[in-house]
């Protein structure tokens, strides 16, 4: 048996998230491959939310999962409604939904009453202590453990009745006596032989499909024409072929991407969150949780035992409590950073395929146009965060100011909306400006700006600055800081120009370098002697902020 690819229909792609979390950056390249497959060959890409894991699924993770396909500029054809940014995705033109799988309940039982009126599956009755048993028994004989139809010797009549009568079963699937084939376009041919295959279950006890299955009958459902996902999938690909046969589907054409792994050749997953998290209490020597991040016993459980997780929110809320920054695993992640959807897209794309030519940066439509199977490696990829971090900041530094600073006070709206509720109009983008420079991501300079939110009365000095530029000398910073107090309160304008212009008088007046004049204001703007410009920090803060600075560190002089 083998697999039968029909390059004469239309493309139709599709991307099929289990709504039990965020959304994986590895899941976003799937996503991405199978968008942009479809857009270059001028066909259909929907999204399909497999949620038939009624335990674990949810709609606020597949709420997640749709907004961020829609931040990286994935949008779907058909699939789940959703408004995204004045946009409307999804929609049924063909009339193949519904999309979410817990809706297609009675597509899945009309297909398994069919393969059970042809034979090709049976009702099975072992309970789980019977199959572990079995199991114990395989291992101890040193046998790989595979089913082993008992179900069969049960006379086919008496199976159906006992199924009807309501006595707890699961429907497997009868595989093929023969070799099944499948052809990969990425790693070519993949051949199973009739013992290294069992006979699996397709609908579970409570009635619901097995992934196995419900893919099966949706893609065919769907028209899908090619499968483009992850590696881990390709041991599944075997059944689902096996499926079709025998049910009188088409195969679709099947690619299996490379996996993604952390530069250390480990898995990108949520542990890793765990691991900086423990590390960080340790390094710290916190030995009990900060108020409110986690519970004693589990926070004292999760830092015994390395394996250990804790939930994403309370591990969320203990990070910011030790003030450690957590790897980006989740689209999520990336988006709070400060990343660039088109830049996430743009490194993503390159995990496992190239475009030739020496080409590494590029759009999302030259990506479509350019994306094929046949350069797609079977290497398995590592995710690089210093080259992705590098290319988002030449991103932000080709920008113009006006382009940044719209990008920046989006992202602030959404993530520090403290920033422009407290600078707006002109002095957002004097600020935005002003930071940008030392910004590698849109977060970055969040935290170069957090200067404006920090209250008067709040501001901490560091003694090693304030020793530097104001203490030295005899106090030659507080001098230069008390003179420009009076020169800038009597500015008429209080704009950057107009700061500078001052600053700069001063200093020549004095003979003095820029530095004794710039950086005593920097230490009673912000506390150090780190800021954006000064001229721009000046007049970002204005005038009345700016003088209660300068009084309240010439009140604090010994």
């Amino acid at each position: 048996m083998s697999t039968d690819a029909t390059p004469s229909r239309p493309v139709v792609t599709r991307f099929a998230p289990s709504p039990t979390g965020r959304l994986h950056i590895g899941g976003a390249r799937t996503a991405l491959f199978n968008w942009a497959l479809a857009r270059g060959a001028g066909g259909l890409f929907l999204l399909r939310v497999e949620d038939t894991d009624q335990a674990r699924s949810s709609d606020a993770s597949t709420r997640q999962i749709l907004d961020s396909l829609s931040w990286l500029g994935i949008d779907w054809d058909e699939g789940p409604a959703f408004q995204a940014d004045g946009r409307s995705l999804g929609g049924d033109a063909r009339g193949v939904g519904p999309f979410h799988q817990s809706e297609r309940l009675h597509l899945y039982k009309a297909a398994c009453d069919r393969l059970l009126e042809s034979g090709r599956a049976y009702y099975a009755f072992e309970t789980s202590e019977e199959l572990d048993a079995k199991r114990k028994e395989a291992m101890a004989a040193k046998r790989q453990y595979r089913y082993d139809r008992a179900a069969l010797d049960i006379p086919e009549a008496e199976r159906a009745r006992r199924a009807a009568s309501g006595e707890p079963h699961v429907v497997r699937f009868r595989m093929p006596d023969e070799p099944v084939v499948v052809r990969d376009a990425i790693r070519g041919e993949v051949t199973l032989q009739p013992e290294d295959l069992e006979d699996f279950v397709i609908v579970k006890a409570d009635g619901f499909p097995t992934y196995h299955f419900a893919v099966v009958v949706d893609d065919e459902g769907m028209g899908v024409t090619h499968v483009v996902r992850g590696q881990e999938h390709l041991s599944n690909t075997p059944k689902h072929v096996a499926l079709q046969a025998a049910m009188g589907y088409s195969t679709p054409t099947y690619a299996h991407l490379p996996l993604i792994f952390n530069q250390d050749g480990s898995k990108m997953s949520k542990r890793d969150k765990d691991k900086v998290a423990r590390e960080a209490c340790k390094a710290k020597g916190v030995q009990t949780p900060p108020l409110g991040a986690v519970g004693e016993a589990d926070f004292q459980a999760w830092i015994a035992d390395s394996k250990s997780q804790l939930p994403l929110d309370a591990l969320e809320d203990l990070a910011r409590s030790l003030e450690v920054d957590l790897p980006e695993i989740d689209v999520t992640d990336f988006r709070e950073a400060g990343y660039l959807p088109e830049v996430v897209c743009n490194y993503i794309a390159l995990l496992g395929w190239s475009p030739g030519d020496d080409v590494e940066k590029f759009d999302q439509a030259f990506l479509c146009e350019r994306l094929s199977l046949d350069r797609i490696g079977k290497t398995n990829a590592k995710f690089d965060r210093n080259k992705l971090l590098a290319f988002n900041n030449d991103a932000i530094t080709e920008m113009s100011p006006e382009t940044f600073a719209a990008r920046w006070r989006h992202w602030c709206e959404r993530h520090m909306p403290e920033i422009p509720d407290r600078v707006a109009g002109e002095a957002f983008v004097t600020l935005a400006e002003a930071v940008r420079p030392r910004s590698k991501t849109l977060r970055d300079a969040g935290r170069a700006a957090s200067f404006v939110l920090t209250p008067t009365d709040a501001i901490h000095y560091d003694e090693g600055a304030v020793t530097k530029w104001l203490a030295k000398n005899d106090g030659e910073g507080y001098g230069a800081l008390e003179a420009m107090r009076d020169r800038l309160d009597a500015l008429a304008s209080f704009d950057q120009a107009s700061i500078h212009a001052c600053i700069e008088a001063f200093a020549q007046e004095k003979e003095l370098g820029m530095g004794k004049v710039a950086q005593p204001l920097r230490v009673a703007m912000t506390g150090s002697a780190v800021s954006p410009p000064i001229d721009a920090t000046l007049a970002v803060l204005g005038k009345d902020v700016v003088i209660a600075r300068i009084k309240r560190l010439l009140a604090s002089r010994a």
